[in-house]
């Protein structure tokens, strides 16, 4: 398995790493840090699989757009997290680097927001994550949206999408009422 961890800067990657590879160990899977190769391209062409890290979504577009590792990772793979949108604009990372532009690699055709938390905790006042959303959909008015909560996510393959955990997506559009999607029901209407 290939690594991406440039999102992650704190501590190295190195370090980083280390704490994937021993997660991925007790799967049974080798892991290689696309930092380390000679040639990334060549790696990510080669590599079985391609896991990408967590941490700041604008740093790693942006090492993925300098590295003109997008094309590669596109060839590769249909499946991912705000890199597999067509934009990272719905992440919900602060932009501590300026990208290269907000394309991602357009792997699917709606984007998400992770760790989706519908309402604010206690004593926290400023905007919810659905408040965010809609101004982005202010913008961008045919894009879908899907809030993945903590520990669900989209299994995209060919033409379908198979929600994985236990907890029910938003699903957001702008103009329309936001659907809750259980985890069991059809996502099919996001690939249309």
């Amino acid at each position: 398995m290939l690594f991406l961890p440039y999102a992650r800067v704190i501590g190295g990657y190195d370090a980083y790493l280390e704490q994937v590879r021993a997660v991925f160990a007790e799967l049974g899977c080798e892991v290689e840090g696309i930092h380390q190769a000679e040639n990334p391209i060549r790696a990510i062409e080669q590599a079985e699989a391609i896991s990408v890290g967590g941490g700041n979504t604008w740093y790693l577009a942006r090492e993925v757009h300098r590295l003109m590792l997008t094309e590669p990772i596109r060839r590769k793979v249909r499946a991912g997290s705000n890199l597999a949108c067509p934009t990272f604009q719905t992440t919900n990372d602060m932009p501590i680097c300026e990208p290269l532009g907000l394309e991602a690699l357009g792997l699917i055709p709606f984007q998400i927001n992770p760790h989706y938390l519908h309402g604010n905790p206690p004593g926290f006042h400023g905007e919810t994550r659905e408040e965010r959303i809609r101004e982005d959909l202010e913008l961008h008015p045919d894009v879908w949206v899907v809030g993945l909560c903590e520990g669900t996510m989209l299994r995209v393959e060919d033409d379908s999408i198979r929600p994985l955990g236990d907890q029910p997506c938003r699903v957001f559009r702008r103009g329309q009422k936001v659907r809750e999607v259980a985890p069991d029901a059809s996502f099919e209407f996001l690939l249309r």
